[in-house]
């Protein structure tokens, strides 16, 4: 847990809350029930009926373009919206009454904005800020209760034109970004209940309003650590490290470890955590030009048959169908897209089903996927130092598709083995010419690996040039980065 700077307001049955709410982060839904009902007795039964609604909505979280658990949330959250407004009424003087009340109202706004729907969801956070400032009126050391009114103030803030207008016409408090930010870490410091819900809530702000990708990293890390078995934070950081950093190695690696954990049962849901990890891995092996790869991993998804996540046969089914045009057999890419097409569910928030059609209709171009597999065929004897068929695939290659950097860089390190470094490094210098349309992790790497020979041949300022470029270059992976700042030290020119 967070160090808390000062002591507040003790929620009735707080350890026993706090266990429960730790079983939620954890992702152990199975044993929900049974901590709420050790935590109720000590705890009101309201509060536990705010957290039977809230281990629903993180349930959603996991598979959120799925609506089969939709009714079971509304019915939670109304439940627990009913037993709270009772409570507030009965006592409108218990401040923990309006707390509840505020936090059931809490968990219905998130669901409401990730089904768009915004004048509730508008409505649901004046009720939000209306009870939450209950509370403290009644009792200012409810730390807890700050963290709600705190992102009512921020969001309120930074809505775009549109949301303003509409908290205008349905007479909305305005907000304040600085205010609502401090009281938010004011509760995620001073309160208990709040800490891990704080961490994931901050999280998205930092990320989407901040442009701090950093610090919503170090948040979502910090949840990791202390809930292990909740997958959500470990494919958010991928997610992140992809979308946001377009750090494709990094990301690759991070849903490597997602994979590895769901595979040895170390994460809860594993199946679902094994499947979003394997698409995850498939698009970043796609990424670098590893295709072959990158099909062993969606055929994996495919023949599991997994109906979670929401879409994720189909949509394996159509990469699948890409990833098999890309190497030129279309036979089996249409076999893909018509499974793709059938697999798909409604909604289809990804188009799946245009997506397939509009790729049965239009066939790639024959001569580069035969290229593009060459390459590949070529790259695979490079790494099994089978030199010759390694020649023989990237030189048909580079014949059928000469523009192609990543074929370049990988007849560059055929050539960097067989000792003829003048030849690698032009083309190297090829690969770096096609930086457009070239991987930047593969760029990255093309940049150290020029920078190395220019060095070896005593070309100083050109080689510090290089090493520049790659400690720098956006997307490059970390190792390749790492290595051009050791370089760079190295020449005095860090």
């Amino acid at each position: 847990m967070v160090a808390r700077e000062s002591k507040g307001h003790e929620l009735r049955g707080v350890d026993g809350l706090v266990r429960a709410y730790d079983v939620i982060l954890e992702a152990r839904f199975d044993q929900v029930d049974a901590e709420l009902r050790r935590a109720c007795g000590p705890a009101p039964q309201e509060a536990c009926d705010v957290l039977a609604a809230t281990a629903v909505w993180w349930r959603i979280l996991l598979d959120p373009d799925s609506h089969m658990l939709d009714a079971e949330f509304s019915a939670a959250v109304e439940r627990a919206i009913r037993t709270t407004s009772a409570w507030t009424a009965r006592a409108p003087d218990d401040p923990e009454a309006w707390f509840y009340h505020g936090g059931a109202y809490a968990a219905r706004v998130q669901f409401r904005v990730l089904r768009n729907e915004k004048l509730s969801a508008a409505r649901d956070g004046k009720r939000i800020k209306e009870a939450l400032e209950r509370a403290v009126a009644l009792d200012p050391g409810l730390e807890d209760a700050y963290f709600g009114i705190g992102m009512y103030k921020y969001y309120a803030d930074v809505a775009p034109a549109a949301a303003k207008i509409l908290r205008f016409l349905l007479l909305l408090p305005g907000g304040d970004r600085k205010e609502g930010l401090e009281e938010m870490l004011r509760a995620r410091n001073r309160g208990r209940l709040m800490q891990g819900e704080a961490d994931y809530q901050l999280h998205v702000i930092y990320l989407w309003y901040e442009e701090a990708a950093g610090r919503a990293l170090q948040m979502l890390d910090s949840l990791h650590d202390r809930y292990p078995g909740n997958p959500l934070f470990v494919s958010q950081t991928a997610e992140i490290q992809d979308n946001y950093l377009h750090d494709t190695s990094a990301s690759l690696d991070t849903w490597g470890t997602l994979l590895a954990a769901a595979r040895e049962q170390r994460v809860n849901q594993p199946a679902l955590a094994e499947v979003q990890a394997r698409v995850g891995i498939a698009r970043h092996l796609e990424t670098l030009h590893q295709t072959d790869h990158a099909i062993e991993q969606l055929t994996a998804v495919v023949q599991r048959k997994p109906q979670q996540p929401y879409l994720a046969l189909a949509l394996a089914y159509l990469r699948l169908g890409e990833a098999y045009d890309r190497l030129g057999h279309r036979s089996a890419a249409t076999s893909a897209y018509h499974s793709a097409i059938v697999a798909a569910g409604s909604p289809d928030p990804y188009d799946i089903r245009a997506r397939a059609a509009e790729r049965l209709r239009h066939a790639p171009d024959a001569r580069r996927a035969e290229a593009y597999r060459l390459s590949l065929e070529g790259f695979r004897n490079l790494e099994q130092n089978a030199l010759h068929a390694a020649a023989a695939a990237l030189e048909r290659s580079l014949a059928l598709n000469g523009g192609d950097p990543v074929a370049r860089y990988r007849y560059g390190r055929l050539l960097e083995a067989r000792r003829a470094e003048i030849e690698a490094l032009a083309q190297f210098e090829l690969a770096i010419g096609g930086a457009a349309v070239c991987p930047p992790p593969i760029l990255g790497t093309a940049y150290v690996e020029a920078a190395r020979l220019h060095e070896r041949a005593g070309r100083r300022d050109r080689a510090i040039a290089y090493y520049r470029t790659a400690a720098s270059l956006f997307g490059a992976a970390a190792d390749s980065r790492a290595t051009a700042r050791r370089a760079l030290t190295r020449l005095g020119a860090a």
